[in-house]
């Protein structure tokens, strides 16, 4: 029983090999592993749509897709480096918060996309985005703005202008005190600082004289008083001797920080502008008794503005008026508690403008941009070149063959700001960002004249004062590390001892625009110094920086470089600037 059992078996076995070794078994498939499909590159990347309008701040491109094998699982990516554009929600590219693109700089630029599949294959390709040049439109592109409250524009912020005017008179006038000037107009201490005082305190006795800053451009207003009528007198503005609504009290002790030694005057922000025409003062009468003025290596100073310890007055004067008057006056008064005023009748019997509108007027005029700003390019704003008519910071648009110096001249730091974004290595664009949002709160405002705003409404305007405010400020703070870099430079060349009377003059012009620039800080309540986090830190910098450049041997000028690189990485970390841009700035 047991043998045939096995003789059945073995029989079953053969018959069973038999069948597999003829190829008759119909599974044999059913044991051999499928082939894998394999899996290729992406072969190209598509753009959805490949223009942008100019100016337009964060303005998404389009929709990006890829051509492969498969139809899902990409995965895009840009270099680490790429400064104006980013994705998001997945595949879209969009330009970064705070950056533009401006049809007057560039017409077309390019990114470096990749795409990545879920197999980890990859494509890279450059895409070009064209720039669309879009025309001037009053509260879009252009600080313009219809009066609800009867015929003709709600903008108006003259007095601001005249103030400007009136600090690029006093530049002017230093500017041409050198021996010689001083000798062939017999002037005298006592008389330079009677004329700045005028200029800076009595409006009434300048305001029917000559604009000469503004020798060689054909402007509508050829005195102040056709710009203002009257009371524009820097001196009721600055910070301190206009007290309403300040973050801190300028004339308390301790307030104002940032220079140790005022002479005979007050240490308050004006205080240290008469300290400084006292100086000024008194080199022309050292100059006039025959005392040669000479720096530290022996060479004779001609330009009367420049100190024997390396302070160029009128640098100092300017840059400190920029921050103690019209930044301190536009973030601390117009763009702080003055956006809580009424937007309902006229300010004034006759007035186009609420009180509301004339505040966010008068903030954004301190500015200083012109009202078509977003139409130049950086280069043109800075006052390098470009386009006629639009070449020296200035242009007629509306075409009279005159200069409005109200609306169409750009002033302070507006041209900082340009200065600052075409000198940077990784893109900034602190102009539109900074335009854009003065144009779109004041259009909150002009949207909703006759009624109060709505919490909503008032959130948004502040949302946008903040970036408006926020730019601005960053202007300063890049053309402060800008200083640094060339205050670096110079005492590279001095550093020896062995030098001229041009590179002592150079070392003085570029401390002057570093410290009286950094002054300003202080002066707005939205500044990054007044963060918790920053405590003490704008103290530090001045510090650092000292009340005049260090020239003594080659040991204390490298001790002072030193501390100026710690200044400038200080900069750095309270601002959050690309490494690249502060050290080519």
């Amino acid at each position: 029983m047991t043998l045939r059992k096995s003789l059945v078996a073995s029989a079953v076995l053969a018959a069973t090999l038999g069948l597999t070794g003829c190829g008759g078994s119909s599974d044999s498939s059913d044991n051999t592993t499928p082939e894998q499909p394999t899996n290729t590159a992406p072969t190209d990347i598509s753009l959805s749509s490949t223009s942008v309008n100019d100016d337009l701040v964060g303005a998404e491109v389009g929709a990006l897709s890829a051509t492969d094998d498969a139809d899902s699982g990409f995965t895009y990516t840009l270099s680490a480096d790429e400064a104006r554009f980013e994705i998001v929600d997945g595949n879209t590219l969009k330009l970064k918060d705070g950056i533009a693109l401006n049809y007057e700089q560039q017409t077309e630029v390019s990114v470096s996309v990749t795409v990545t599949d879920a197999g980890g294959l990859s494509f890279a390709k450059e895409l070009t985005v064209t720039v669309a040049d879009v025309a001037p439109e009053a509260g879009v592109n252009l600080y313009e703005f219809d009066s609800k409250l009867g015929s003709g524009s709600s903008v108006s912020y003259t007095g601001q202008i005249a103030r400007h005017a009136l600090s690029a008179e006093i530049k002017n006038y230093i500017g041409q005190l050198t021996g010689d000037f001083v000798t062939t107009n017999s002037l005298t201490g006592d008389a330079v600082k009677a004329q700045l005082m005028a200029l800076w305190g009595d409006y009434e006795a300048i305001k029917d004289g000559s604009l000469n800053f503004a020798d060689g451009i054909e402007t509508e207003q050829n005195s102040f008083a056709q710009i203002s009528s009257s009371g524009k007198e820097l001196s009721g503005k600055v910070a301190g001797a206009d007290a309403a609504k300040m973050h801190k009290d300028w004339l308390a002790a301790g307030s104002f920080v940032g220079w140790s030694e005022f002479g005979a005057e007050a240490a308050t922000p004006e205080g240290l502008v008469f300290h400084y025409f006292d100086l000024l003062a008194a080199n022309i009468d050292k100059y006039n008794a025959g005392e040669l003025l000479v720096d530290p290596a022996g060479n004779q100073i001609t330009k009367l503005y420049i100190t024997e310890t390396g302070l160029d007055l009128n640098q100092l004067i300017q840059k400190h008026t920029l921050g103690a008057l019209m930044f301190s006056q536009g973030t601390d008064d117009y763009l702080d508690e003055g956006l809580t005023t009424d937007n309902i009748v006229a300010q004034k019997d006759g007035a186009l403008y609420t009180t509301l509108e004339h505040q966010f007027d008068e903030g954004f005029g301190y500015f200083g941009a012109a009202r078509n700003y977003l139409e130049y390019s950086d280069d043109e704003i800075a006052g390098k070149g470009g386009r006629d008519g639009f070449a020296n910071g200035y242009n007629d648009y509306d075409s009279n063959g005159q200069i409005d110096l109200a609306a169409e001249y750009n002033w302070g730091n507006s041209t900082n700001a340009a200065k600052r974004d075409r000198g940077a290595t990784v893109t900034t664009d602190f102009t539109a960002a900074a335009m854009n949002a003065f144009i779109a709160g004041r259009k909150i405002i002009n949207d909703n004249v006759g009624s109060e705003l709505s919490d909503a409404q008032m959130d948004e305007l502040l949302a946008h004062r903040d970036i408006a405010v926020a730019n601005w400020e960053k202007a300063v703070a890049a053309t402060v590390v800008h200083y640094i870099n060339d205050t670096l430079a110079d005492l590279d060349e001095i550093s020896d001892g062995d030098y001229s009377a041009d590179n002592f003059a150079d070392l003085a012009k570029h401390f002057g625009e570093m410290k009286g620039f950094a002054l300003n800080f202080q002066f707005s309540p939205f500044s990054p110094f007044n963060d918790d986090a920053n405590a003490g830190k704008f103290a530090e910098l001045h510090a650092l920086f000292g009340d005049a450049p260090v020239t003594g041997d080659a040991d204390a000028i490298a001790a002072y470089k030193a501390d100026l690189e710690t200044a400038r990485d200080l900069m750095q970390q309270v601002y959050g600037f690309n490494a690249e841009n502060v050290a080519n700035w």
